[in-house]
């Protein structure tokens, strides 16, 4: 990949025009951010969420109405003097787990990766009404 802080030769012209119109995919955080596998294990499923750099105290997660939403929202010192900053502070994602015991939701973090365990749900299998 180029070098965004170094100043091009007029003659690139090609090259700068080609970079401006591919720049926006390639700096979209929404595809860089929290990319996560998802795997079927014995017991349910694992979610193995991409976060590194983010330390365990930083992250945060909730289940509510079937849906468990991962964020992290790291502290940024103003004064530090950054020429340009590629990697964010603060990402929310939500994924759709169904109705789950929230006690039974076990989570590690292991080399920047984000593990969820998500334990399977178990649906009734019979349901019968007698009406009088």
């Amino acid at each position: 990949m180029k070098n965004y802080l170094r100043k091009n030769d007029s003659f690139n012209f090609f090259n700068d025009v080609f970079d401006d119109f591919f720049r926006p995919t390639f700096f979209d955080s929404s595809l860089k951010n929290m990319r996560t596998d998802i795997k079927t294990t014995e017991s349910g499923y694992d979610l193995e969420i991409e976060m590194p750099g983010v330390d365990k105290k930083d992250i945060n997660l909730s289940l509510e109405n079937g849906y468990l939403t991962v964020s992290f929202n790291k502290e940024v010192k103003e004064n530090d003097n950054y020429v340009r900053r590629e990697r964010i502070d603060s990402f929310k994602r939500s994924y759709y787990v169904g109705d789950v015991d929230k006690n039974l939701v076990k989570a590690n973090l292991q080399n920047g990766v984000l593990i969820v365990s998500i334990p399977n749900v178990k649906k009734e299998e019979n349901f019968n009404i007698q009406i009088d």
